[in-house]
C-alpha cells in the first residue's frame, strides 16, 4: 500500500510537470501492476469476496429462507409418504391471533422434528391446524371455520380440507394440507385450492409467493409483502 501511494504521488508529479515519455512509461507500469496484483493476491481477493457474500444481509436472508423452505418441504413430503394428515397455516398480514388464542399456544422455534411430531396421530395436538409466524410455531390444535362453499372439494377430502379452504377464504394466510386418505399435498390461498402438488412445484409456489430478501430471523415473516412482489 505504501508503494502504491508513492507511485501515485510520483505519477501526479510527472503529470503536473508534463513529462510525456515518463508519463507513458508509468502508465504501462500501472496497467501491468493491476494485472500482477490480481494474480498475486487472488487467494486473498477470493476470500474477501466470499466473506462479503456470506455475511451480507441479503445472503443471510436468502440462506435463512432456504433452510426454512427445505425443512418445511422435507417434513411435508415425509408426512405425505406416510399418509399423516396435517393442516399448516403460514400467517400473512392478517393476524391469526383470534384462532391462536383459542388453541394450544406453543411459541416454539420452527423445526422439522417439532412439526412432524405434532401431527403424529397418537399425540393430543394432531387434530387441528398449526400456525406459523416468523420462524415460530405459534399454536397447535387450532380449530378453524369450515368453508361455506365447498364445491372445490372432492369426496376424498374431509373436514381438514374444508377448514383449510374456509380459512383461506377469510384471511390472506397460505394454507398447506396433507390428505390422510391419499397422502396428496394441497395448497389453499385466496379461496382457491391447488391439489396434488409435487415437491418441486411446492417449493416453486412458496418461492413465487415469498421474497427471500424480506425473510430474516430477527424481522417479521410477512408473506403478504412477498406476494405483492
Amino acid at each position: 500500500m505504501l508503494g502504491f501511494v508513492v507511485f501515485l504521488i510520483a505519477f501526479g508529479v510527472v503529470a503536473y510537470l508534463n513529462l510525456p515519455v515518463l508519463k507513458k512509461i508509468m502508465s504501462h507500469i500501472a496497467n501491468v501492476s493491476v494485472l500482477a496484483a490480481i494474480i498475486i493476491f487472488q487467494p486473498e481477493l477470493r476470500l474477501a469476496i466470499s466473506k462479503l457474500s456470506v455475511k451480507g444481509r441479503r445472503g443471510r436472508n436468502i440462506n435463512e429462507f432456504d433452510k426454512f423452505l427445505d425443512s418445511l418441504a422435507s417434513s411435508i413430503y415425509k408426512m405425505s409418504e406416510k399418509r399423516v394428515g396435517c393442516l399448516i397455516l403460514i400467517e400473512n398480514q392478517d393476524s391469526l391471533d383470534e384462532f391462536a388464542n383459542r388453541s394450544v399456544l406453543l411459541n416454539a422455534r420452527f423445526t422439522s422434528e417439532l412439526l412432524e411430531s405434532i401431527f403424529v396421530t397418537t399425540t393430543p395436538l394432531h387434530d387441528g391446524a398449526i400456525i406459523i409466524r416468523d420462524n415460530s410455531i405459534v399454536s397447535a390444535a387450532t380449530i378453524l371455520p369450515l368453508a361455506e362453499d365447498s364445491s372445490q372439494l372432492t369426496k376424498s377430502m374431509g373436514t381438514r380440507h374444508r377448514a383449510g379452504l374456509g380459512l383461506s377464504q377469510i384471511t390472506d394466510a397460505l394454507v398447506i394440507l396433507v390428505s390422510e386418505e391419499t397422502g396428496k399435498v394441497s395448497i389453499a390461498r385466496d379461496g382457491i385450492m391447488t391439489r396434488g402438488i409435487k415437491m418441486d412445484r411446492f417449493k416453486g409456489i412458496i418461492r413465487s409467493v415469498f421474497n427471500p430478501p424480506k425473510m430474516s430471523v430477527q424481522t417479521r415473516f410477512n408473506p403478504l409483502k412477498w406476494a405483492k412482489r
